[in-house]
């Protein structure tokens, strides 16, 4: 019963990881989505310009200059 499982769910997941990779494949100029924060779009127009910035409470120096920890 624990084989018969195991081959559905390993036949799912493959499944599941064949349709992202043919999507990207398939769509013009595709590629994996930007997943870092400051190089993401929508999340420079939400404010967000690092995660540091948010979880230590860093605010940028009035110079211009980030924090040191980004």
């Amino acid at each position: 019963m624990f084989l018969k499982l195991l081959a559905i769910s390993i036949v799912f997941v493959g499944l599941a990881l064949s349709g992202l990779g043919l999507g990207i494949l398939l769509k013009p100029g595709g590629k994996f989505p930007e997943t870092h924060v400051g190089r993401n779009k929508e999340m420079r127009k939400l404010g967000i310009k690092c995660s540091r910035h948010v979880d230590t409470g860093c605010v940028p120096c009035g110079n211009g200059r980030i924090c040191s920890s980004c």
